[in-house]
């Protein structure tokens, strides 16, 4: 187990970014096409062919699914990932044509600091293209792919990723970007909301505060870090994916999305705020039977939650500072502000 969504045998992920533009784009690439689903709870999403994931519509499954820095911009990603699965012969079938299935979501990183004075065409498409070449089993994460340019309400944010097996043996995986109006840790602690969560220190191993730290108010506190944020601007989101090998149809998919949305509730206050455009995408591989119990599928969906909720936690943690090229970072990273 590596502790990443591609712990899921048939997934691949590839990251790219710029600096100068402090953005990115993260490409998930499925071997063959795999069931999916998702949930969107927050106020302002962006997507792109979300709508086909409902259970009631035609297509079962994808060939990829792409998270973008860029806002709306950020969508033109899907179009290189959807590219480069056509130059692999890949996609959906229409008589002897193909189209590679492949949904979309951005966060919205443009008032980061980066340099976004593109002119006629954004970079999203090549960095699409360009993160689908790098696919492989093994990828950064923190400040890499879409979570490049990502911020919290006072700390840096960033790309997560973590993996889970249960005890009926069926693995599941979470990527996501973190790029939340919210926080991920505890006031002016460096203590993660997920801690109840962590396995095997992954995200400092800190645990839980005897007592809300330095006798804070910690909503106050939270709510003065967002207004430093620049709440209100929309400029905010988490997108992630949660998968697993777990054999699901598309309406079990359409559930474990929308149960795996209680890891950003317990992972990041507030969430699924009306700036934020909180989703989560939702893949089966579909390589192992549920158990037959009828609890099976409940406990799928909180190991879904937590799991996502580790990944949004291991996104912070390991973002890094960027050179003050063409801006200094708005905000520090974990690191930075405490010291690891």
């Amino acid at each position: 187990m590596k502790n990443l969504i591609t712990d899921i045998k048939g997934l691949k992920v590839g990251n790219a970014s710029d600096p100068k533009l402090k953005s990115g784009t993260t490409a998930l690439i499925c071997d063959r096409p795999m069931v999916a689903s998702c949930a969107i709870l927050g106020g302002a999403p962006g997507t792109r062919d979300t709508e086909l994931l409902n259970p009631d519509q035609t297509v079962e499954a994808v060939d990829g699914l792409v998270l973008s820095g860029g806002s709306a911009f950020g969508l033109d990603a899907a179009g290189g990932v959807q590219s480069w699965l056509r130059s692999k012969n890949r996609g959906f079938a229409i008589g002897p044509v193909r189209v590679p299935i492949v949904p979309a979501a951005i966060i919205f990183d443009l008032i980061n600091g980066g340099d976004k004075n593109w002119q006629r065409q954004s970079p999203y498409w090549d960095l699409g293209w360009q993160a689908a070449e790098n696919a492989a089993q093994n990828f950064e994460i923190g400040t890499a792919g879409a979570g490049y340019g990502a911020l919290t309400a006072g700390l840096k944010g960033g790309l997560g990723s973590a993996s889970f097996k249960t005890p009926d043996g069926i693995t599941i995986g979470a990527l996501v970007a973190v790029n939340a109006l919210g926080q991920a840790t505890m006031g002016n602690s460096p203590h993660f909301w997920a801690s109840p969560f962590e396995q095997k220190d992954e995200f400092g191993g800190l645990g839980l505060p005897s007592q809300i730290p330095d006798g804070t108010d910690i909503p106050a506190t939270k709510m003065s870090a967002m207004r430093e944020g620049g709440a209100g601007q929309n400029a905010n989101t988490t997108i992630g994916i949660i998968a697993t090998d777990a054999a699901l149809t598309k309406a079990q998919a359409k559930r474990l999305a929308i149960m795996a949305h209680d890891g950003f509730t317990r992972a990041l206050w507030p969430s699924h705020t009306p700036f934020d455009g909180d989703l989560i995408f939702a893949l089966s591989n579909g390589e192992k039977e549920l158990p037959a119990s009828e609890d099976a599928f409940v406990s799928l969906g909180a190991y879904a939650a937590s799991t996502m909720a580790r990944a949004i936690a291991r996104g912070v943690y390991e973002a890094s500072p960027m050179k003050a090229d063409p801006a200094p970072d708005l905000f520090p990273s974990w690191a930075q502000k405490f010291g690891a």
